[in-house]
């Protein structure tokens, strides 16, 4: 199967295989080794001498956590939001008790920065902001860099990010951007099962951590930083992860994170292209498309279902479906982690074999 959705993504057979490991002790010297040694190699891979942890949970989680370890009811934070995580960063904040000033653009735009610049100027009670870096709603990259110069260089505000779908595929540098929490998980460029997320944390994050009273128990970082001074985490891990997580670390650092970025760029490049040649056209404008995920509009009078139908019964082809307002308006290409030029060419083929059945002709033969 030709698995090309934005998530979970296709985990490569060695890295499955070294999930079969026998299980270890996770209080023991053993554990403590790896543990030390994946968090190091993660905190490479977001460019962090911050604080990093690693949960046994989904990528929602360490949004969550983000959240509830920074912020207290009633709190003012500005959620920033293109798409359908931006929402839900805004929503978990909101059931916490946050006071949320949303910050909307719409589906397959970017951040207006002066936007955020006026909405920041307007409301100075504002301590918080949230953004999304890389939304795969709608296929779309924010430029997180210009953000974090609003809203750290000009404002001097805490900035959370959902890096979720971003860190491991696209330039984030945590650290010389300010970026005080960034959030992300395993099933997306890390190669890797659902299972594990992870989170920096700066030293002002630690500063909104000391007042912040949002209730917390398996999220609360401090349990976290307690237990990693002693090489363990504070609650039961998902050993098998951690094993697939040190194998998919070494193979990053023999191609180079540098590579990986540009890996990335060439994949969803030819992508785009690809999907351009057939006559599609992308969703969103394509300065800001997405390196790991691209959205294509339906073309008129196909039916987004049947066609999503079609490519996977008859090619084993799977692609992602549009959310929210964009339900059967786009469909969506996953390529991050180890796409290839066959894996996209494959995808290309069967929609040119794919369309016409359902009255579109392609433009031209997919490359």
């Amino acid at each position: 199967m030709n698995l090309r959705i934005p998530g979970p993504i296709p985990v490569p057979e060695d890295i499955l295989a070294t999930m079969a490991t026998p299980m270890m002790n996770h209080r023991g010297p053993q554990f403590k080794e790896l543990l030390y040694r994946v968090t190091d190699g993660v905190k490479q891979v977001f460019d962090t001498k911050n604080d990093l942890y690693i949960l046994t949970s989904s990528g929602t989680s360490a949004m969550e956590a983000a959240i509830v370890n920074t912020l207290s009811p009633r709190d003012k934070v500005l959620n920033v939001s293109i798409g359908s995580f931006g929402d839900r960063f805004g929503q978990i904040a909101g059931i916490y008790g946050a006071d949320i000033t949303k910050l909307d653009f719409p589906w397959g735009s970017t951040v207006d920065i002066d936007a955020l610049r006026d909405t920041l100027k307007a409301n100075p009670g504002i301590g918080t902001v949230m953004v999304t870096h890389n939304e795969t709603s709608t296929g779309v990259t924010n430029d997180l860099e210009a953000i974090a110069s609003v809203v750290k260089g000009e404002f001097d505000k805490l900035l959370l990010v959902d890096g979720i779908s971003s860190v491991c595929s696209i330039p984030l540098q945590t650290d010389a951007w300010g970026c005080d929490v960034v959030a992300t998980a395993s099933q997306k460029g890390w190669m890797l099962p659902p299972g594990l997320a992870f989170i920096s944390f700066s030293e002002r994050a630690w500063e909104a951590h000391a007042s912040a009273k949002m209730p917390k128990f398996y999220l609360d970082l401090a349990q976290y930083r307690s237990y990693y001074e002693k090489g363990q985490p504070p609650y039961t891990p998902a050993v098998s992860i951690y094993y697939a997580l040190d194998l998919a670390i070494a193979q990053l650092q023999e191609e180079g994170i540098d590579a990986l970025f540009a890996r990335h760029a060439r994949i969803a490049e030819m992508t785009r292209e690809g999907i351009k040649d057939l006559g599609l056209s992308l969703f969103p404008d394509e300065r800001y498309a997405s390196n790991t995920v691209t959205a294509v509009s339906i073309p008129e009078g196909v039916v987004a279902s049947d066609l999503l139908r079609i490519v996977r019964e008859d090619h084993n082809v799977v692609l992602g479906g549009g959310q929210g307002p964009v339900d059967g308006k786009i469909f969506r290409i996953g390529h991050m982690g180890k796409t290839t030029s066959d894996d996209i060419r494959g995808v290309l083929d069967a929609l040119a074999a794919s369309l016409p059945k359902l009255g579109f002709a392609p433009a031209g033969a997919a490359r």
